[in-house]
């Protein structure tokens, strides 16, 4: 395992390398931050001033040598339009787009997994095809709409939850979050429910495909045989079984959605990372946008990683094969 895991240390390192080349140089040939930067009556002193402050004179070989030196350090560069570190602009807003994706993830096991389980173990029931045709429609219904729907339902209909921003939030364990106060939660819910919603229907389907796949195999009818009762051949064997594809899928959806919740966080006005981005982008503030890229990379390589050693742990034959 721990050979695996250097292994796997050392792909990182060679992927975060050729990510950071190839983002460097599309965003570094697009446009020109000047332009958006100064005002248009800015003259050539002006201009050259403000281009030689951000290194933006230097050829592009010697701009990329001087960020993945600094990059080597934990330095991004500065940000063109904030004039801060991009990390630290970066790691200000992260926190509410972690928050915002793992409540979403919780919020898809917690009703995916049961559901799935019920329509596996009654296919082709009313309750069955119930469940899969909701499933679908988290599927096929686009995010945006969801998402004003339950605004237009639950925050202007019925005015039980609040409809954008983050609400207050608090400490936990030195930690800043809305679940420290009930005004902050009240304001992660609509979002989070927005952004659970496919995943709630992607594990359902896998969680049913997983029952029905699971119940006629040998192990099963031995534990029948031997007297075990339905509930705890299902809840224990069966869920153990299948919780391994659940696990991967999920881990890769974890780094996908803190790549792709810019929708929810534009429609419901959440100060994430997704918000950030589309805005720096608009901006050319280049150093964000290669800060945030390789960032998210590094999160997706982690996030690939604890998913394997999950996977020794719910499957001791790959801890074996590992070793």
């Amino acid at each position: 395992m721990t050979v695996f895991i250097l292994r796997r240390v050392l792909q990182a390192i060679l992927v975060l390398f050729i990510t950071s080349l190839v983002v460097f140089l599309g965003v570094y040939a697009i446009g020109d931050p000047l332009e958006i930067l100064l005002p248009a009556d800015a003259s050539m002193a002006e201009r050259a001033q403000v281009a030689a402050s951000l290194h933006l004179d230097d050829p592009l070989p010697l701009q990329y040598l001087n960020f993945i030196t600094s990059a080597l350090q934990g330095d991004f560069g500065r940000s063109f339009v904030y004039n801060r570190p991009a990390l630290d602009v970066i790691f200000e807003r992260l926190p509410a787009t972690l928050e915002l994706v793992t409540t979403s993830l919780i919020l898809s096991l917690i009703l995916g997994i049961p559901l799935g389980l019920i329509a596996g173990v009654k296919p082709g029931s009313v309750t069955d095809e119930s469940i899969m045709t909701g499933s679908i429609l988290g599927f096929s219904l686009p995010n945006f709409w969801q998402g004003m729907m339950l605004i237009m339902i639950f925050a202007v209909w019925l005015g039980w939850l609040p409809s954008t921003g983050r609400g207050q939030t608090g400490d936990i364990l030195g930690i800043r979050t809305s679940y420290a106060t009930w005004d902050g939660f009240i304001h992660l819910l609509l979002p989070a429910t927005n952004l659970a919603l496919a995943q709630i229907a992607l594990v359902i389907r896998l969680t049913r495909t997983g029952v029905q796949e699971t119940m006629p195999l040998d192990f099963v009818k031995y534990a029948r045989a031997r007297g075990i009762s339905e509930r705890r051949i299902l809840f224990v064997h069966v869920l153990k079984t299948i919780l391994i594809p659940i696990v991967t899928v999920l881990g890769i959806e974890f780094g996908s959605l803190i790549a792709f919740a810019v929708v929810t966080e534009t429609i419901f006005a959440w100060p994430g990372v997704g918000k950030l981005i589309i805005d720096s982008i608009n901006m050319l503030d280049r150093p964000i946008v290669v800060a945030y890229i390789l960032v998210i990379v590094a999160m997706f390589i982690v996030i690939n990683l604890i998913v394997d050693v999950l996977y020794s742990l719910l499957d001791p034959r790959i801890r074996s094969r590992a070793s």
